[in-house]
């Protein structure tokens, strides 16, 4: 009984959390088949979510950024009704981890990450990864991991507002969608935003800094940290393939259209 009235709460949870919130406003968008041709297995699609949860999230990680997507590409093997193919995986609050098309983002504001340097092998099994877990669910019952996002500027000091991301009785990675990703790319291993940790090295005739790389927990990872990441790079599509300033038709504020 107790656990149908947590599952209950949890749903209606969900569904408040994700209702959109009016008024959000895209500054630049990007038609679909320049997606479709600028993005690779292994890209992280950022995106500046428009829901009550997602301003939560901005609030904590002090990013433009609230929910990241992994481009799996045909591997995911799923279409919609429409016939379009869904090559992104993304952890959905009330439908868990599933596949979806790049025309769900359309009207958004986002950003393509790029892990740098990584061979086909370690492509392939990140890939693997992220498609095996389509199907996972968010557990509901975990009332706290959805509470924590009500208030949508939680008065918390700046130094926990990470920590706050992964509270929670629950698995966060059902939660957070750039979680299950970080989980993804640790597994190969590839590094995101590891804390660096400097050691000093003395001896009689020599001196040395040794820095030690150390690896975090996959649920403190927030979609912000693979823009901010030196190992990702920022593709922007419409530079992609050539881009010519001279073939715009740009006109000043206030002359006519």
């Amino acid at each position: 009984m107790v656990n149908l009235l947590k599952l209950r709460l949890g749903k209606w949870l969900a569904g408040y959390l994700s209702r959109p919130i009016p008024r959000y406003t895209p500054f630049s968008t990007y038609d679909i088949p320049l997606l479709e041709t600028v993005m690779e297995p292994g890209d992280i699609l950022l995106v500046e979510g428009n829901t009550r949860i997602s301003t939560a999230i901005k609030y904590l990680t002090q990013s433009t950024w609230s929910h990241a997507a992994f481009f799996a590409g045909s591997a995911t093997g799923q279409f919609t009704d429409s016939g379009e193919q869904c090559p992104l995986v993304e952890a959905d609050l009330n439908d868990g981890v599933i596949a979806s098309p790049l025309s769900k983002y359309r009207n958004f504001n986002i950003r393509i990450c790029r892990p740098v340097g990584l061979t086909d092998k370690d492509r392939r099994k990140a890939t693997d990864r992220m498609v095996q877990s389509l199907g996972l669910e968010y557990d509901l019952k975990h009332i706290f991991d959805l509470g924590r996002y009500l208030l949508p500027i939680p008065p918390v000091p700046v130094r926990f507002r990470r920590q706050l991301i992964a509270l929670g009785s629950g698995d966060p990675s059902r939660a957070i969608c750039s979680s299950l990703i970080a989980e993804s790319f640790q597994s190969i291993p590839y590094p995101i935003l590891p804390s660096v940790e400097k050691k000093t090295e003395l001896s009689e005739y020599s001196y040395s800094v040794k820095e030690i790389y150390h690896i975090r927990h996959h649920s403190l990872f927030t979609p912000r940290d693979f823009d901010v990441s030196p190992y990702f790079k920022i593709i922007k599509p419409t530079i992609e393939h050539g881009f010519d300033y001279r073939s715009l038709s740009l006109k000043g504020p206030g002359q006519a259209l």
